[in-house]
């Protein structure tokens, strides 16, 4: 049933077939959800990876990082294919992709071919983080834009949930992550082949959601655009395709060079995109989710714990992000960065103090009294929920909708390509402040991240809520 919403330029209620266009929407998150799934399954396969390939600390360790190269590779070129081929088209590709590296990590007989295998699942990762909050974005209306686009982070935060939870399964099923499993294949292979579902799933999708409108308009393809946006908002009318023709006016086909200001130096908006893909990791999320057994441990909790741990976090991601597709048309995109830049800083400040009282043995074990873990557990609690209302979301949502149609591709593009490469830095660098300069360094510098990140948004962020994109 279609619903009623208020225009935010006062020019009456708008008509909006919501239920058509949700779904078309989580179609394309399926992007988000494989992005989060394939990102993190390695988790549980780890161990068995090990023990397959007879791998060291450091060729484990490239095994695991492999794919956040291929990331920052796949998000550069999926805006320029996308602008090329079409959204719908891309994430066809991407889907098919995933199907492919999928199969081939879990059939790889040697450790190089597990990297390339990895590499190539990294760029489709990398491709469905542009694409799908892209195309979302464009095919949705002002008035609701802001929660459709945050179903991408939803299926991103579910995809880890449901990758955690089938590693487990998979693992106490076969009775190890180094047993035999179904057709004689190590259990570690079927958590990577169970991504082949949801691939195909993001296939057989893109056979049947529309194409953007966006795209459309550029190719001169103006009656195909005006049907997809009629079947969303029955009252859109030539006048709209008109106001979307005219951003694409005396240009020519979407590229890289339209980043570049007439001194050949990158537009303001493209480092403000920038700096807010990187800000979204320099305030260390990743290290809560990629090493928060060190903090688990320190607070007292056994290796055995660490499904259950995992699952707690994930579970507070996904009821943040709900929160968030909940305020982000209410309130607006600026406040939920700024107060949630707030939340981060005062969280992660507060873990710093207590990790700074924890004893270190001989042997470099943390431990924290048990006061001091409690708060500690708290402190880490809240950070995700802080980051998950706000920071998670809202930045995806930013990025698919600040920049002008010529350039969204492009632009969305470079700066997701910054947002791997930020992952990448975090990442490497969390366990060498950890080994030389503690715990209680490494949260105290994101804590200046997230300080920092309360002035960025406050002097260079605009607000978009309710603006359509070609007012951008």
């Amino acid at each position: 049933m279609p619903a009623v919403n208020a225009d935010q330029n006062g020019a009456g209620p708008v008509v909006i077939h919501t239920g058509y266009a949700t779904l078309v929407a989580c179609a394309a998150a399926i992007g988000g959800f494989l992005f989060g799934y394939d990102s993190a399954v390695i988790n549980g396969a780890v161990p068995g990876i090990q023990a397959t390939f007879q791998s060291g600390s450091a060729a484990t360790g490239f095994a695991v990082a492999s794919i956040l190269i291929g990331c920052a590779i796949g998000a550069l070129f999926a805006g320029r294919i996308a602008d090329l081929l079409g959204r719908r088209r891309t994430l066809l590709i991407t889907g098919v992709v995933f199907t492919l590296s999928a199969l081939w990590t879990g059939y790889v007989a040697t450790e190089t071919a597990f990297n390339a295998a990895r590499f190539l699942s990294g760029i489709a990762v990398g491709a469905a983080s542009v694409v799908s909050p892209a195309y979302i974005a464009e095919i949705s209306p002002a008035a609701i834009r802001g929660r459709l686009t945050s179903l991408n982070q939803m299926g991103i935060v579910v995809g880890i949930f449901m990758a955690l939870l089938v590693d487990d399964a998979v693992a106490r099923a076969a009775g190890g992550v180094s047993q035999s499993f179904w057709m004689g294949l190590e259990a570690w292979r079927w958590m990577f082949l169970t991504e082949v579902a949801p691939a195909i799933a993001l296939v057989l999708a893109a056979c049947f959601i529309p194409e953007s409108p966006r795209y459309l308009v550029a190719n001169r393809r103006d009656a195909e655009a005006l049907a997809v946006m009629q079947r969303i908002s029955p009252a859109t009318g030539p006048a709209k395709i008109a106001e979307i023709k005219a951003t694409f006016a005396g240009e020519t086909k979407p590229r890289l060079r339209d980043l570049l200001g007439p001194d050949n130096r990158l537009l303001p908006i493209v480092w403000i995109g920038i700096a807010l893909s990187c800000l979204q990791q320099f305030v260390g999320i990743n290290v809560i989710f990629y090493y928060g057994t060190t903090l688990w441990e320190a607070v007292g909790f056994s290796d055995a714990d660490s499904l259950g741990i995992n699952v707690i976090s994930s579970t507070i991601n996904i009821a943040a992000t709900l929160i968030a597709i909940a305020l982000i048309d209410r309130v607006g995109r600026r406040p939920l960065l700024l107060w949630g830049a707030v939340g981060m800083a005062a969280t992660l400040g507060v873990l710093a103090m207590m990790f700074a009282t924890a004893d270190v043995s001989i042997n470099g074990k943390v431990t924290l009294p048990h006061v001091n873990g409690l708060v500690a557990l708290i402190a880490a609690n809240l950070y995700v929920l802080a980051f998950g209302v706000s920071w998670g979301p809202a930045v995806w949502t930013m990025l698919s909708e600040m920049f002008p149609n010529r350039m969204r591709g492009s632009a969305l593009a470079v700066a997701a390509m910054a947002q791997w490469l930020a992952n990448w830095l975090i990442t490497v660098t969390f366990p060498v402040m950890l080994k030389n300069l503690g715990s209680a360094f490494a949260y105290l510098v994101y804590a200046v991240f997230a300080a920092l990140a309360i002035f960025f948004v406050m002097r260079y962020v605009k607000e978009t809520r309710g603006r359509s994109l070609e007012e951008m």
